[in-house]
């Protein structure tokens, strides 16, 4: 029982877990900053999206847009769709790029038929595993949850949803309504032989069936040392815009360099630009 008190999901819904003292947890805790991100990060890789074309793509739980900024980075559109207030308010005040739209994943995803590109999700999906009132039934939800997303992907499209399964049992749930849905594919397990690094990644095809890409492991920390040249030129870059001061002049002009590599329309660049303005009374 000590080991279930301690899953976000057995404390309740998340509309209220999730408050806005969760909230500022992920936007001022740089462990879990650098763990979404790295999620988020893995999460585009299984995409295996068009190499340099920007793509629509969905964030389901996208809390604070840790995950959306680095969409965003990436060069990507993004829509995310939460329960929480709270973590969208967060979000909002991080200037996330993405819209976003509170709402309840297992209610359905309110989207037009073959809207986006991709999806991620960052453990999200299973929350809708536990029932919070007598009418939830979890695989009832689960299974609206996995139609509306199978049909607001473009065909041949993929979702990939990191998630905590809190056993088997839990995990061919989910799984089997996903297959009920229409999808093909299957689970990924990141460091399968690691308690603490081991991530599960659901890899879903909304089209034929493809190979599952294969899971990380130990020995690939090894491999990845060897791409130091690839990782230094990435690495600066997002250290650097971590480090600035929000709303400073340098924050301000990298945010509309980025918008501009992205294709957006941007105002140019003035003596004014990232000044700080009095307050209004």
């Amino acid at each position: 029982m000590a080991c279930r008190s301690r899953r976000p999901e057995h404390r309740g819904p998340p509309e209220l877990f999730y408050d806005e003292n969760e909230a500022q947890k992920y936007v001022r805790n740089s462990r879990m900053i650098d763990v979404q991100t790295k999620m988020a990060e893995r999460a585009l890789e299984l995409l295996c999206l068009p190499e340099g074309q920007p793509c629509y793509l969905l964030d389901i739980g996208c809390g604070s847009g840790l995950s959306g900024d680095h969409l965003s980075e990436s060069g990507h559109y993004w829509v995310g769709i939460d329960i929480s207030s709270s973590m969208l308010d967060a979000a909002l005040d991080r200037d996330t790029e993405g819209d976003l739209l509170l709402g309840d994943m297992g209610q359905g995803l309110p989207f037009k038929p073959g809207s986006f590109d991709g999806c991620i999700s960052i453990s999200a999906v299973q929350w809708l595993c536990n029932a919070n009132k007598k009418t939830q039934i979890p695989a009832k939800r689960l299974y609206c949850f996995f139609t509306t997303l199978y049909s607001v992907l473009v065909r041949g499209a993929r979702a990939i949803l990191q998630l905590y399964p809190e056993n088997s049992e839990q995990l061919e749930l989910i799984t089997t309504q996903a297959t009920k849905a229409g999808f093909t594919g299957g689970v990924v397990v990141d460091y399968p032989n690691s308690a603490r690094a081991k991530k599960f990644y659901l890899c879903l095809f909304s089209g034929p069936s493809t190979s599952l890409p294969k899971g990380l492991t130990e020995n690939q920390d090894a491999e990845q040392a060897t791409e130091s040249a690839f990782t230094h030129q990435r690495l600066p870059h997002r250290t650097s815009r971590r480090a600035m001061v929000r709303k400073s002049r340098e924050w301000v002009l990298e945010k509309k360099a980025r918008r501009q590599r992205q294709g957006k329309e941007v105002r140019p660049n003035t003596q004014y630009t990232g000044r700080k303005r009095r307050p209004r009374f």
